[in-house]
């Protein structure tokens, strides 16, 4: 079986194809200064350019596991998250509170797409 690490780092790679399969890391965002529904849509940007570099799409996501520091952001998360997710095709979903590595991010989200 191959694998093909994308973006590897020193502690982790941005995504990994295994088995027909494509796990993305937790994203977080890069510009701390926006609120819930600003980060979510750079998560989102950054999970879609992984799962081109992988050679799938958001369309394919099967799962995924979002991470908010205030269970009260969930409403927002959800609005962006809602406008970016192909409506044919809901991936099963887990969203819960948590505390996030930088106490300016309020929302990491981690996924697993089929290619």
């Amino acid at each position: 079986m191959s694998i093909i690490r994308h973006e590897p780092g020193k502690f982790l790679s941005g995504a990994v194809e295994a088995a027909g399969l494509v796990f993305v890391a937790g994203q977080t965002p890069d510009k701390l200064d926006a609120g819930i529904e600003g980060q979510t849509e750079q998560v989102l940007a950054k999970i879609d350019a992984l799962l081109a570099k992988a050679g799938t799409n958001k369309s394919k996501i099967l799962s995924a596991n979002v991470w908010v520091t205030d269970i009260r952001n969930r409403e927002g998360m959800n609005a962006v998250w809602m406008k970016w997710m192909d409506p044919r095709n809901p991936p099963a979903r887990a969203t819960v509170e948590a505390k996030l590595a930088d106490p300016r991010m309020l929302v990491e989200i981690a996924c697993i797409a089929a290619k």
